[in-house]
């Protein structure tokens, strides 16, 4: 008889688990010549094999686009490797001499990767460097649409890093992914850390595991276009955002704002760019497909226009960038306000900056907070009032949210996994990097002459005793032991009362 998928999946889960921890524990006794050897080797494989796991990923998921999967490849391995790779992850990492501090560089250990459908191939990469890179193990849990490319880059990273000198199963990758088997990964005995980027469903499954965790949020970003703006500029870039790989990156704009006195001149943009703006009974039928319940439609995720218009029942051209569609609410009776990751924008019209801020944190507050804000403008002051008073930890300028949020076409750090802070239920507001995979330990030196110090106190401290000394009062009690009420918290106020006992 075979055995159930789950419980393979599980002992699966289990196995790897072990075998991981026991190449992290020859792999943290590398130097960083080593360490830095072996992450040039596999950048470079990830580097040479873009393409092949770019159109694997597209062939495998059905979502997104192979040109751009195959870019963002390159963005996870070289990109993020050249904003890493002078960073010390071994032996003494900082030194203050004056006052004798030093920190020592110690890896979590063994790295849980859970991966998503959307950026399946990229995001694995990016992991794999950044673990590698602070001398952790990591064991990749992909989405089970794309277990097969994922499994690859693991294949790959793993071969490139044994020939290159490191440890076997120093990546490994589930192959028989379920809930129950990710599960037992979590909570596994040896994983250390939980690197999660995926549904809330399963980032919320990585905090309630009792292991350290750093999950994501969802991204449903607004774009500002203000009427100060280069229009033609703003346009392009909002085009060229939704085009790399069909808008499935969730820092990807999901909805335009634009000010009354320039809509006209924003509409005539997207229209020059072969966008399509649906009629109201296009509306209607694209609003239908969308959701799911009340979450996004998995069957629209990624798609090109002409393949959502098609699912809807109406004709789009086959080089339409992205669909647009007039909105004047947001919330579940307004599918098109929420997160849709696919080439489709709500699109509004604000009379002021003021009420663009409104209508922009109206749609964060719809899914999308801590997340990503683009802004249009060439108003410093306006631009500096949406910086300090959006619900979100990331607020671009003049540029395409997709490649500016994760640090392509911005001076930010090089990411796949974006935190949300507490705006969004995250641990941290930062673009993940290798410094987050990495713990510190602390040298410190006793101060000169602190230890004669207190022996003269302690001396003195004879002579200072008190003649005599305060009634102590009673402990409080927590749960009604030793009869009584308590006798409150330190004294103050009337503690913690009995609960009643029940009748027997």
């Amino acid at each position: 008889m075979a055995a159930d998928g789950d419980l393979v999946s599980i002992q699966e889960a289990r196995d790897a688990m072990r075998r991981s921890a026991q190449a992290q524990a020859a792999w943290k006794r590398a130097d960083q010549a080593k360490v830095d050897r072996v992450c040039e080797a596999v950048v470079a494989v990830f580097e040479r094999e873009a393409d092949r796991l770019g159109r694997l990923a597209f062939d495998e998921s059905g979502f997104g686009d192979p040109a751009s999967k195959a870019r963002k490849n390159r963005f996870a391995a070289r990109s993020v490797w050249e904003s890493v790779r002078t960073l010390r992850t071994c032996g003494v990492i900082a030194a203050d001499e004056v006052n004798r501090v030093y920190e020592i560089a110690e890896p979590y250990g063994v790295v849980l990767g859970i991966v998503p459908v959307t950026n399946p191939t990229s995001t694995a990469i990016f992991k794999v460097v950044i673990a590698l890179k602070t001398r952790n193990s990591i064991v990749l849990s992909p989405h089970p649409r794309a277990v097969q490319c994922i499994g690859e880059v693991a294949r790959l990273a793993a071969d490139a890093a044994t020939r290159a000198g490191a440890p076997k199963d120093l990546v490994l990758c589930l192959a028989h992914p379920t809930f129950e088997g990710t599960d037992a990964a979590m909570k596994a005995r040896e994983t250390a850390l939980i690197l999660a980027t995926g549904g809330p469903g399963l980032v919320k499954a990585a905090y309630s595991s009792g292991k350290p965790a750093i999950g994501v949020g969802p991204g449903n970003a607004p774009v500002y276009i203000e009427k100060s703006a280069d229009v033609a500029l703003a346009v392009e870039a909002i085009v060229q955002s939704q085009v790399f790989d069909n808008g499935t990156l969730c820092c990807s704009e999901q909805a335009v704002v634009v000010d009354a006195p320039i809509k006209d001149a924003v509409v005539a943009g997207f229209k020059a760019l072969g966008a399509h703006f649906c009629s109201a009974e296009e509306k209607t039928k694209l609003a239908r497909i969308v959701a799911n319940g009340r979450s996004i439609n998995p069957a629209i995720v990624g798609l090109y226009p002409w393949q959502i218009g098609e699912r809807a029942g109406f004709k789009v051209a086959r080089d339409c960038p992205v669909l647009l569609a007039d909105e004047d609410g947001v919330g579940w009776d307004h599918p098109l306000s929420m997160e849709k990751l696919s080439p489709i924008l709500a699109f509004y019209v604000v009379k002021d900056w003021k009420e663009g801020c409104e209508r922009c944190i109206e749609i964060l507050d719809f899914g999308g907070r801590g997340h990503t804000l683009t802004i249009h403008s060439r108003d410093e002051k306006i631009i500096w009032e949406f910086a300090l008073e959006k619900p979100t930890h990331r607020i671009l300028v003049n540029t395409p949210a997709s490649h500016g949020a994760i640090g392509y076409s911005t001076g930010l750090k090089p990411s796949l996994t974006l935190g949300c802070g507490a705006f969004g239920g995250n641990i941290t507001s930062d673009n993940i990097t290798a410094e987050h995979l990495l713990l510190k330990k602390r040298l410190a030196f006793g101060k000169p002459g602190f230890i004669e110090e207190e022996a003269r106190r302690r001396k003195e401290r004879g002579t200072l005793l008190p003649a005599s000394l305060p009634k102590r009062l009673a402990p409080p009690s927590f749960h009604g032991s030793g009869g009584g009420s308590g006798a409150g918290l330190g004294g103050i106020g009337r503690g913690w009362p009995t609960p009643p006992r029940k009748r027997v």
